[in-house]
């Protein structure tokens, strides 16, 4: 489809429809661009923080698997329309929000990208670093250069701009490289998931016991105080990839290969990777006596430093390819939508390095209880109401059929008023407010009696109930006003 028909303002070869030709990516591709993402060091560590939390381990994976099972759901609906039309998430967005007003969602979710970035290369420099002590065992002596308050010192420092650098090589490279990445680290990262499963059992006697040992919640209520926020975490996880799938399945050769490949790919890995992470965390304490969440600490402690470097390396090889394929496809093109004439994919991505640089992620995973019920449930509460707007409109309102030219034109049919969708706008402020106040709580900005209860336990539901308020409002908005097809 040709592009001259298209406002300059609006498209440049990264936003505009991906020709049939080049829709080329099956199911495998799709099962392994999961398999990539989901081996990861927060992956691991997440199930783990649940059981820090007073579950047992049936019970933290099986809330692991239920949060993916529960957002493979928005990920497949969302990924239909990337396979039916070749088009990525901020052009999708302007369907609902207007051809202007899709860089609000866009930017929610590319910041909360930032965010992952920064985080994720920290810990591949992280691992770095490890390999780094390993060669170099005065490492960590080297005198401290930047002053307390950054929070880091020069050496590891240095090995987190080291592997950010690589980041951005990839990104300079383009989506092609993402691809065959993810392709061919799948199977090495099965691969050592299962090496460290291994170990575990065979490393610590006594592991069967202490993984079938009760959880620490001496009622039902208690259970399920913690269980609904941190289901709720789960499904924040992936939050940001279920808006933005159509970033990956623009490239689908079809339906099918973006359902199966998700299906398969998602929630099996994020349990495996749960259990082994699980696994690990509780050998760790038989072992050394203290429970290594994080397994970059776990795997620094084995004696065989020839071993260790190996598995720094494959973190290091697992975190890259969650990063560059999670974190940066999105943000990449959210960026672009701003101004495409003068940012593209590549550039996009650039920017998206640069701000995840800049959050000093080191501080942001400091904190476990925070990772989770501050950064996972906070984000989840703006992505919630964009997912429930753009279902709505696409499957409840439109049917699934959109007029395709009309997303690349100022004045075309989702131009609105000036661009903007005001009634989406209101929608997904609506779908925010009830979050504040439990969201100001977590983060100790008010005191537990500020508001009520029950508006603070709110919060613990973030993502689904700001997608049902937002789709809700948003549909009855646009029925009242007669803006329905």
């Amino acid at each position: 489809m040709s592009n001259t028909k298209y406002d300059a303002l609006l498209t440049n070869d990264d936003l505009a429809p991906v020709p049939i030709e080049k829709r080329t990516w099956g199911t495998w591709n799709y099962t392994a661009l999961w398999i990539g993402m989901c081996i990861n060091i927060p992956s691991y560590m997440i199930a783990s923080s649940l059981i820090q939390g007073g579950m047992n381990v049936l019970q933290s994976v099986l809330t692991v698997f239920l949060g993916n099972f529960i957002v493979l759901i928005p990920m497949i609906l969302n990924g239909q329309i990337g396979v039916k039309y070749g088009i990525p998430f901020p052009v999708y967005s302007r369907i609902s929000f207007g051809v202007r007003g899709a860089n609000i969602p866009a930017l929610l979710r590319a910041i909360v990208a930032c965010g992952w970035f920064g985080i994720q290369c920290w810990i591949g420099g992280s691992a770095i670093y490890t390999m780094v002590q390993i060669i170099w065992l005065d490492a960590k002596y080297f005198p401290r250069v930047f002053p307390e308050y950054f929070g880091v010192a020069l050496i590891p420092f240095l090995c987190f701009i080291l592997f950010w650098s690589i980041n951005v090589f990839l990104i300079y490279k383009g989506i092609e490289s993402i691809k065959k990445l993810e392709s061919y680290c799948a199977p090495i990262l099965l691969f050592s998931g299962l090496a460290l499963l291994f170990w575990a059992f065979n490393s610590a006697s006594g592991l069967e016991n202490l993984l079938l040992s009760p959880s620490k919640f001496k009622t039902q209520t208690d259970f399920f105080k913690f269980f609904f926020p941190a289901l709720t975490g789960m499904v924040g996880f992936w939050a940001t990839l279920s808006l933005n799938i159509p970033d990956f399945t623009r490239y689908a050769k079809d339906q099918k290969a973006q359902i199966l490949g998700q299906s398969l790919g998602l929630p099996t890995t994020m349990t495996f990777i749960a259990f082994i992470g699980v696994t690990a965390t509780m050998a760790s304490f038989i072992i050394y006596g203290e429970y290594l969440w994080n397994p970059v600490e776990l795997v620094g402690k084995f004696e065989n430093k020839a071993i260790v470097f190996i598995a720094m390396a494959l973190i290091c090889l697992a975190t890259l390819a969650m990063n560059v394929a999670a974190n940066v496809v999105a943000p990449a093109n959210d960026f672009s939508n701003l101004c495409p004439s003068l940012i593209n994919f590549k550039k996009g991505g650039l920017i998206t390095a640069c701000i995840g640089l800049m959050i000093m992620p080191w501080r942001l995973i400091s904190d476990p209880s925070g990772y989770i019920f501050t950064w996972l449930i906070g984000y989840s509460a703006l992505l919630g109401p964009v997912a429930g707007i753009l279902l709505i409109d696409y499957y409840i309102i439109r049917k699934s059929n959109i007029e395709l030219d009309d997303l690349y034109q100022l004045k075309g049919k989702y131009s609105y008023t000036n661009g903007y969708n005001f009634f989406a706008l209101v929608s997904l402020l609506c779908g925010v407010l009830p979050n504040i106040p439990g969201f100001l709580l977590q983060t100790k900005m008010v005191s537990s009696s500020t508001f009520p209860a029950f508006i603070t336990d709110l919060y613990n539901y973030a993502w689904f109930i700001g997608l049902l308020i937002s789709g809700v409002i948003y549909y009855f908005l646009m029925m009242v006003n007669k803006r329905l097809p």
